[in-house]
């Protein structure tokens, strides 16, 4: 069953609670390419088939997007991109622009092992840690997140687009190959 939001107040006059279905997926995001867009597009199509819900983005920050082999744009641009990407799909899926939030990721699980979300979007690279943020749930008394498990996007080489492999100059955020 969703989660219960909080109880808000409705036309001034009534409380009631709300049932949302409850996602999160987290990322660098950098490059904002395909095997991304598959990411956030499962997210919220996984809110549109409940009928109501919240998309939770947890956006590296600077200091954790170092840690990656390449340089990495920084949290305002990226974040900018994805709130651009996602202002196209909500409305390809007529969804309300308050079905998402983005907050900041310091540290690789965020609020995943704390708060309460039914399911967890993530590619097979990530899919360890989903397990492990299911493991410390377990360990805090919380319920184990839904994992939707979403496959990688191939490249024209049939390898997976990452972000390296833009940044190397190997291929472009649909997986085009570069000729060099």
């Amino acid at each position: 069953m969703p989660s219960p939001l909080p109880k808000q107040k409705i036309n001034n006059s009534s409380f009631i609670f709300l049932y949302m279905f409850k996602v999160i997926l987290g990322g660098t995001f950098e490059y904002l390419h395909s095997g991304h867009s598959r990411l956030i597009d499962e997210a919220f199509s996984l809110i549109k088939a409940k009928g109501n819900g919240i998309v939770e983005i947890g956006l590296a920050s600077d200091v954790m997007a170092q840690s990656k082999s390449h340089a990495v744009s920084n949290y305002a641009a990226r974040e900018r991109e994805l709130n651009l990407y996602i202002a196209d799909l909500l409305a390809k899926l007529s969804l309300p622009s308050d079905c998402y939030f983005i907050s900041r990721l310091d540290d690789p699980y965020g609020p995943s092992v704390s708060e309460d979300y039914d399911c967890i979007v993530v590619s097979p690279e990530t899919r360890i840690g989903a397990d492990k943020i299911n493991q410390i749930r377990r360990k805090k008394g919380l319920k184990e997140l839904q994992i939707a498990e979403v496959s990688f996007v191939l490249a024209e080489d049939t390898v997976p687009i990452s972000s390296t492999r833009i940044h190397n100059g190997e291929i472009d955020k649909n997986g085009r190959l570069i000729k060099k």
